[in-house]
């Protein structure tokens, strides 16, 4: 359960009919999500969900592909291939 231990509860959202949930208002607060943001739904297979605002996901990928190309280009130089 190591994932969880920076996590907190705050509250619980029912989903509707038409699969709206709404978001806890301390969550939109903490998150500055207003009306007509957009998240990036995510999901570990059967364990969560998780919605993420689209801004920091766009951030979160160009760092992760940033380190990737570090990372191939210091593996290319270790094995002498282009």
């Amino acid at each position: 359960m190591r994932e969880f231990t920076n996590s907190e509860v705050f509250g619980a959202a029912v989903v509707g009919e038409r699969g709206q949930v709404v978001i806890p208002a301390d969550i939109r607060k903490l998150f500055k999500v207003k009306p007509g943001d957009r998240l990036i739904v995510i999901a570990h297979t059967g364990r969560m969900i998780g919605l993420i605002p689209s801004g920091n996901f766009s951030r979160f990928l160009n760092r992760a592909s940033e380190i990737m190309e570090k990372l191939d280009n210091k593996t290319a130089r270790k094995t002498g291939r282009p």
